[in-house]
C-alpha cells in the first residue's frame, strides 16, 4: 500500500510536471501573437485542459495501460520507474527550453522498466497486434511508433496548406481586418487546442495510475484495506472516475504554473507569428490531436503544434524558420523514447538489486 501511494504521488507530480511543460502547446502562438497576455492564455488552458480531460473519453487512457506492454510483467515498482524516467527528461527538456513529448518520455519509461522487470524478454513488448473481430490494431508501432513519425509531418504540411489557402482567400484584405478578424478566431483556435491537449495528454497518467492499480490488485495489495478504500481495488484495467477528475485538476494545476522557457521557444525563436498564422497553426494541430484520441493514440501534441508552426512559418519564406533550432527540438524529439527506456530500465535494474520490486 506505501508503494502505491509513492506511485501515486510520482504519478501526480508527473502530470503536474506535464501540465508546466506542455502548457506551451496551448498558449505559445496566443501569447506571441499578443492576442492574449500570458495571464489571460493560461486561464483558457487551464479551464479547456480541464474540460477535455474530464468529459471527452479514456481511450487513450486504455491504451497507455494494457495496449503497449504485457501487464503481467508490471508491478508497482515498474510503473514508478517508468514515472520517474519520463519526469527527469520533462525536467531537463524544459530546463534546457526545448519543446519535447512528455507522452513519448512516459512510454519509453514504462517499455525500459517493463524490459528490466521481464529480465530482457522482448516480447513483453506489444509491437502489434491485430484484432480479427473489429479488425483494430493497436500495440506500439500502430499506436505509438508510425504515428510517431507521421503527426509531425501531417502538421508540417496541412497546416502549410492551411496557411497557403488562408492567404489566397484574404490576399485582397485590409491587413489590419485580417489582424482583427483573426485576433478572435484565434481565441477559439486556441481554446480547441488547449480541449485536445488536455483530451489526449491527461489520459496518459490516467492509464499509468489504472495500471498500477491493477496490477497491485492482483498482487493483493489492497487484500486487506479498511472498507472507505475498497474504491482502490480494481480487478480490471478500467479508469476509475476519481482517477479522471485528479489527473485533470492537476494536469490543470500544472498548466496554471506555465511554462515560460518553452513559450518563448515555440512563440518567438521560431517563427515571427501574426493572428492568422497562430489560428492556422492551432486549428490545424488540434484537430490532427482530437482524431487521434478518438482512435485511442497517445500523441505528442508537443510534436503536431510545433510543426504546424514550422509549416505556417515556411509558407511565408523558407528562411522564416530558425531551421538550427528546429534541428535540436528534433533531436530531441528522437532521442525521447531511447533515452527514457534507457533510463527507465535502469531504475528498474537498481531497484531490483534494492529489492524493491
Amino acid at each position: 500500500m506505501t508503494l502505491f501511494l509513492l506511485v501515486l504521488l510520482v504519478a501526480l507530480v508527473f502530470e503536474y510536471s506535464n501540465g508546466f511543460h506542455d502548457t506551451a502547446n496551448s498558449i505559445a502562438t496566443v501569447v506571441s501573437t499578443k492576442v492574449l497576455t500570458p495571464r489571460q492564455a493560461i486561464i483558457l488552458a487551464v479551464i479547456t485542459n480541464l474540460i477535455g480531460a474530464i468529459f471527452i473519453g479514456t481511450t487513450v487512457a486504455k491504451t497507455i495501460g494494457s495496449g503497449l506492454v504485457d501487464t503481467d510483467v508490471v508491478s508497482i515498482t515498474t510503473v514508478l520507474c517508468a514515472l520517474l524516467s519520463a519526469i527527469v527528461w520533462n525536467l531537463l527538456t524544459w530546463w534546457l527550453g526545448i519543446p519535447s513529448s512528455s507522452s513519448h518520455a512516459l512510454i519509453g519509461g514504462l517499455c525500459g522498466a517493463a524490459l528490466s522487470s521481464s529480465h530482457g524478454d522482448w516480447s513483453v513488448l506489444k509491437w502489434s497486434i491485430h484484432d480479427p473481430v473489429t479488425h483494430a490494431h493497436s500495440g506500439l508501432w500502430p499506436k505509438v511508433v508510425f504515428p510517431m513519425f507521421l503527426s509531425p509531418l501531417i502538421g508540417f504540411f496541412a497546416a502549410g496548406l492551411v496557411m497557403f489557402i488562408l492567404y489566397v482567400l484574404l490576399r485582397n484584405w485590409r491587413p489590419r481586418t485580417v489582424n482583427s478578424t483573426f485576433g478572435f478566431l484565434q481565441l477559439l483556435s486556441a481554446g480547441w487546442m488547449g480541449l485536445s491537449h488536455g483530451t489526449n495528454d491527461a489520459q496518459k497518467t490516467m492509464g499509468i495510475i489504472a495500471l498500477a492499480l491493477y496490477t497491485g490488485t492482483t498482487a493483493g495489495a489492497f487484500a486487506h484495506l479498511p472498507p472507505y478504500l475498497h474504491f482502490l481495488n480494481t480487478p480490471k484495467l478500467d479508469v476509475a472516475d476519481w482517477v479522471i477528475f485528479t489527473c485533470a485538476i492537476t494536469m490543470a494545476l500544472g498548466t496554471a504554473g506555465g511554462g515560460w522557457r518553452i513559450i518563448r521557444t515555440m512563440g518567438h525563436r521560431m517563427v515571427k507569428l501574426q493572428p492568422v498564422n497562430g489560428f492556422a497553426a492551432e486549428t490545424t494541430a488540434a484537430l490532427i490531436i482530437q482524431t487521434a484520441s478518438h482512435y485511442g493514440i497517445p500523441l505528442s501534441t508537443t510534436h503536431v503544434i510545433s510543426t504546424a508552426i514550422m509549416g505556417v512559418g515556411a509558407t511565408r519564406r523558407f528562411d522564416a524558420v530558425k531551421w538550427g533550432l528546429v534541428g535540436r527540438i528534433v533531436w530531441a524529439w528522437v532521442l525521447t523514447l531511447p533515452v527514457t527506456g534507457l533510463l527507465g530500465w535502469a531504475l528498474m535494474q537498481a531497484a531490483q538489486v534494492a529489492h524493491l520490486h
